[in-house]
């Protein structure tokens, strides 16, 4: 049996576009925040009550270079990945903390052109059937940007 676990698991809409930066080794790193929203009940007033927390990424090679050049601000995405906190000291002295996921798997949650319509999910355009032998689907994934990627980018 694990005697820990340290994986964390969010669905949320991106607050702005990603900033994507390379490494002087030549590797991808791509930084957003996801807003996550949760409700609850108030017991006092019985209202609902929507809470928004905003949740930092960052995505790391063949990874971070899709993030970079398809999600948007707005775009729904579902991440998991391992939580990691950083400390570090401000101009101040003072030590600093920031908690982010480092994301191993990702999935874009949008249709493929809401991005260009404002954020609103548009009708699937239907593609002609090809097969290209891709497996028992029949066809080639490669170019899908909305299929799920994971660690095994990098």
């Amino acid at each position: 049996m694990a005697r820990s676990l340290n994986l964390c698991q969010f669905i949320g809409n991106l607050g702005q576009d990603p900033e994507t930066r390379y490494l002087p080794s030549g590797g991808a790193v791509t930084n957003f925040s996801i807003a996550v929203a949760d409700d609850y009940k108030d017991k006092n007033t019985g209202q609902k009550v929507e809470q928004t927390e905003w949740v930092r990424c960052s995505c790391f090679g063949k990874l971070a270079e899709i993030a970079g050049e398809y999600l948007k601000k707005g775009s729904k995405v579902y991440v998991s990945g391992k939580m990691k906190t950083r400390k570090w000291q401000g101009q101040d002295g003072q030590d600093r903390y920031s908690t982010e996921i480092n994301v191993s798997d990702m999935q874009m949650l949008d249709s493929r052109n809401s991005a260009d319509t404002g954020g609103q999910p548009q009708r699937p355009q239907q593609a002609p059937q090809q097969n290209t032998g891709g497996g028992a689907m029949g066809g080639n994934f490669d170019d899908v940007p909305f299929a799920s990627y994971g660690s095994e980018f990098y």
